[in-house]
């Protein structure tokens, strides 16, 4: 679906496509446990969220050099610009790289090349943001943030992902509280698989000004009133939902019903190379499995960009909210 969109919440190393991982791979000598790229996306079959993390912490072995994180961002922009993508702000797990050897200098660098171009070569703005690995421990993302101080010119905000049960937001206060004295925005996962508290710590411990998923929030109506009240976005990926097990069928996702409560939802692709779909393919699939309507899916679009971190360019979201009003399905 082409409807002009931003998207808000996009896991770099998760547009991995099999294609790329294995030109990667013979190009840095990596032996990839899979055959061929059939063989592999047979492999993106998913019991819940850790099953996938799995593989996808292994197939970062292909990303080493600058050139790979170039290579591999570029391709999502491209996938992104001809589903309708005008801004994207992109999450990057530099732990898991740093962890590997990879210098966290390689990482930023390489993808901000791509970054750098992708108004003239895709006509796409882009953010770049910053996560922490939550089930690494405190220590190590304050150690990650340390390491990032020479290129936060390049990074807009912080971010908390990977295994969500068991390790509340409130664990990294300490380096969110860090995070915002540098002036970097603060997003975090919360209630994807877990609890609506982890929501709640996360607005009220670690400040962030966006929740990414923000699934379970509807379980908690005191919640919900506060999202709504205070207009704290969520950024929803629904066919990640499926795909990990958080809902059965996309027909029961609860998107409709967070729109007709008042929330400012958004939707978005999260892992899009093992999801099964980019951000206009989630348009697409919500559109026929919810029974969307037109002026929703408008609602939908307008929402990225109100969520989006452009206060310092209040023209320039103003003219992609033109673009949405001004769209013709």
């Amino acid at each position: 679906m082409h409807l002009p969109k931003a998207e808000l919440h996009l896991h770099i190393e998760g547009t991995l496509e099999p294609e790329l991982a294995f030109e990667l791979a013979a190009r840095n000598a990596v032996v990839l446990p899979y055959s061929t790229t059939e063989e592999l996306r047979r492999a993106y079959l998913f019991d819940d969220l850790q099953s996938f993390l799995d593989l996808y912490y292994a197939l970062m072995a292909v990303l080493c050099t600058e050139d790979d994180f170039d290579r591999l961002a570029d391709a999502y922009l491209a996938r992104a610009a001809a589903q309708g993508v005008r801004h994207a702000e992109i999450f990057f797990d530099p732990q898991a790289h740093t962890a590997r050897g990879v210098d966290i200098g390689t990482v930023i660098e390489g993808l901000s090349r791509a970054l750098d171009r992708s108004e003239e070569r895709h006509g796409i703005s882009t953010q770049l943001i910053m996560c922490f690995l939550r089930d690494q421990s405190a220590e190590s993302a304050l150690q990650t943030l340390e390491a990032a101080r020479p290129y936060l010119h390049r990074i807009s905000a912080v971010g908390l992902d990977s295994a969500e049960v068991g390790h509340p937001p409130s664990k990294f206060r300490e380096v969110y509280e860090a995070a915002g004295a540098l002036g970097l925005r603060k997003v975090a996962h919360a209630g994807e698989e877990g609890p609506p508290a982890y929501i709640w710590e996360a607005l009220d411990i670690l400040g962030v000004e966006r929740v990414d998923h923000g699934l379970r929030s509807m379980e908690d109506p005191a919640l919900v009133e506060r999202l709504v009240r205070d207009r704290v976005p969520l950024t929803l990926c629904p066919l990640s939902n499926v795909r990990l097990r958080a809902i059965d069928i996309l027909e029961q996702h609860p998107l409709r019903e967070m729109m007709e409560a008042g929330l400012l939802v958004t939707v978005n692709s999260d892992d899009p190379a093992y999801f099964g779909g980019y951000v206009g393919d989630t348009f697409h699939a919500v559109h026929e499995a919810l029974g969307l309507g037109q002026e929703q899916l408008r609602e939908l679009a307008r929402n990225s960009f109100l969520a989006a971190f452009l206060d310092h360019d209040e023209k320039r979201r103003e003219a992609y909210l033109a673009e949405v009003d001004a769209y013709v399905f």
